[in-house]
């Protein structure tokens, strides 16, 4: 029978050595072709009585197998659907791990998921020891878990501690693994692997290695279940994910009986998982994140990046120094920073606070000392701006002050010198009134603190050229950024879809609802902070403001203000004491109207509609051309839940955009 052209088998002696390579991939996964290839590979292999032993190799020089194909889990809408796509893995890895000759797994490169699955279903494994060569189980940080033996056979294999690798889906490297018994042989970086897995096998075939395999004591089972559950809950803050909780399930009530009674029970809750909403949502959100792990991806095709070796920092303030701080430990770029005296010398103080923190924590390459010797401070524009390829301006949000400084800049930098603003307020067009040669001048909003937020907003002006976008992706990629782009809006894009989370919220306070109930619904959908107590933290009167600078009316904040509670961390008070309770003296402040108490799941479906609607007129108005922007954006810019896949995203997901604009905005749905 024909293997199709994943699978090439060469027979030597009695041995079968198969390379398999899925054709116009980088990486080995279980597309359907490679599917039925492994099953006319397994239905030769069954009849091949010549066959002594069987080696497994990769095509593909530092990849072994990635696993599943995403994209067919994510199209599964049926239970049927599904019971028959497992079942079709599970007959294929029990009839692998049936053949009457000894299979031997011949590991170089990301062994993981589904391909690690396939692994454990050989006899034995061996390794190249590389930094390529991966192992591990990393489906439950997708939102899934290993569903084709994984949590079965890893157990049987090195016992309890498969419970936490699984659960935390670490990744393992072949030293690591061979440690812990994943890999019964390691080959050095430089060593043949074929031929040092042909003389392995050849020592299993004759006896002279026995693969002796440990009994694994599982009695245990129950307690560290418990321990692990809360572990999990520590970490998702008490939501119940159906991923980790299912496969924590699988690994409890499986591991009581026999291999072939644990796969039955991994197969039906992995079938529960796979058809949740939220293992789509997260299988979305990886999508996402591989996306905008890599800017370039972003650029215009073949274009070519300026250097960035200078880099001018207008305003030492809170988000100039983030700025200042990532750029320093990111790229061997020269900064120069430029503010009051008095701002310069804190902002150098503050610099070197966080880039000790983290030093301490491995997260620089170099000493701190050498990395702010490409720091510079000043208070004038010296020649230092001259030669400047980008200044990124950070200074009050003050539309004035903000013109002065774009007309005095614009007469210190070069003509090809890119300008971009930090603003999170101030529309561009009113900037660029300000700024020579506006095809060079770009947003470029950070959130804060930078060092820790990954996302930027790439924001167009009316002149933007698309080389100062390209570029600013560029720069994006050398400090490691995720960016979003998006055309002039009040709010861009975040603080745009982020407006209803907090509108909402105070609307149901005033309509009786507590204030610890408004901010446990949303804890509760997955938020890392509920909208109450983050108005309290970023500070009252700044939320009050933008309010008010949008010509809205809202009572409650405007009585908070007045009775100067701008917030716990800002004046003292808030809406919350430091103990986290809600502060009585905030009660009678919120303006209470007609009373409507709403439940938890009434509160996030309005939210979540608001902001989808918010979304689809950013759409609509072109200010983004893709939903993938505003998910990006509200993932990794406002901590919307990733198992969620992002609200536009959810939206589909949960019927929510049929209902309100009779079509999906992903065309999978």
């Amino acid at each position: 029978m024909k293997k199709g052209n994943v699978f090439r088998v060469e027979k030597e002696d009695s041995v079968r050595v198969i390379t398999f390579d899925v054709p116009g991939k980088n990486m080995n996964t279980w597309t359907q072709e490679a599917i039925d290839g492994f099953y006319d590979l397994l239905s030769e292999l069954e009849s091949d009585l010549d066959a002594r032993g069987v080696i497994f190799i990769s095509g593909k020089p530092g990849n072994f197998h990635a696993g599943a194909d995403l994209n067919l889990l994510t199209r599964m809408k049926e239970r049927s659907e599904a019971e028959k796509a497992l079942a079709v893995f599970h007959t294929a890895f029990k009839r692998l791990s049936s053949l009457p000759c000894p299979t031997l797994a011949a590991i170089d490169g990301h062994c993981l998921g589904g391909g690690l699955e396939f692994a454990l279903a050989c006899s034995a494994r061996i390794a190249r020891e590389s930094e390529k060569t991966l192992l591990g189980l990393p489906e439950c940080t997708l939102g899934i878990f290993p569903g084709s033996g994984g949590t079965q056979r890893l157990p049987r294999l090195i016992g309890l501690k498969a419970v936490e690798l699984i659960l935390k889906g670490e990744v393992l490297p072949a030293a690591k693994a061979y440690e812990l018994g994943m890999i019964d042989r390691l080959v050095p970086e430089e060593g043949d692997l074929l031929r040092e897995a042909k003389r392995f096998l050849e020592e299993i075939i004759s006896g002279r290695e026995k693969l002796l395999r440990k009994d694994h004591d599982f009695s245990q089972i129950d307690q560290v279940a418990e321990m692990a559950r809360k572990e999990i809950l520590k970490t998702t803050r008490g939501r119940e994910i159906p991923g980790p909780m299912l496969a924590l399930k699988s690994m409890q009530e499986g591991l009581k009986g026999s291999l072939e009674q644990g796969l039955e029970v991994e197969k039906n809750n992995f079938i529960e998982v796979i058809l949740s909403n939220q293992a789509k949502g997260s299988i979305h959100t990886f999508f996402l994140k591989t996306m905008s792990d890599k800017p370039a991806n972003m650029m215009s095709k073949g274009f070519e990046p300026k250097p960035i070796n200078k880099v001018c920092i207008l305003g030492f303030g809170t988000m100039g120094r983030g700025i200042a701080i990532d750029i320093l430990r990111r790229t061997q770029a020269r900064v120069i920073a430029k503010d009051v005296p008095q701002a310069l010398e804190k902002g150098k103080e503050f610099v070197n606070q966080i880039l000790d923190g983290l030093a301490e924590k491995g997260k620089l390459k170099e000493p701190r000392e050498e990395i702010v010797k490409h720091l510079d401070l000043t208070s004038e524009y010296t020649d230092d701006f001259s030669d400047a390829d980008l200044v990124l301006e950070a200074v009050i949000e003050d539309a004035k002050v903000k013109a002065k400084v774009y007309e005095d800049l614009s007469n210190v930098v070069r003509d090809d010198c890119i300008l971009a603003t930090n603003t999170s307020s101030i529309p561009l067009g009113t900037l660029a009134k300000h700024v020579k040669g506006t095809e060079r001048f770009a947003g470029l909003h950070f959130f804060s603190p930078v060092w820790l937020m990954q996302l930027v907003e790439i924001v167009k002006g009316e002149a933007t050229a698309s080389n100062t976008v390209d570029n600013l992706l560029h720069f994006s990629s050398l400090i490691r950024k995720r960016p979003i782009i998006c055309k002039d809006n009040p709010g861009f894009v975040v603080n745009a879809v982020l407006f209803p989370y907090f509108m909402d919220a105070l609307h149901f306070l005033e309509k009786g609802n507590p204030i610890e109930k408004v901010d446990e619904a949303f804890t509760q959908f997955g938020m890392p902070v509920g909208p109450i107590k983050l108005i309290d933290e970023v500070g009252i009167d700044i939320s009050y403001q933008v309010i008010a600078g949008r010509g809205l009316e809202q009572d409650t904040l405007k009585n908070v203000v007045r009775a100067g509670r701008f917030g716990l961390k800002k004046s003292g008070k808030g809406f919350y004491l430091k103990d986290g309770r809600v502060d009585p003296e905030v009660l009678p402040l919120i303006a209470v109207k007609q009373k409507r108490e709403m439940s938890a799941v009434e509160m996030q479906i309005k939210v979540l509609e608001d902001m989808v609607r918010v979304g689809k007129d950013l759409l609509d108005r072109g200010v983004v051309e893709d939903p993938r922007m505003i998910d990006i954006g509200l993932i990794w810019g406002a901590g919307f839940p990733p198992d969620r896949g992002g609200p536009m995203k959810w939206a589909d997901l949960v019927g929510l955009s049929r209902k309100l604009f009779g079509k999906t905005f992903y065309p999978d749905e």
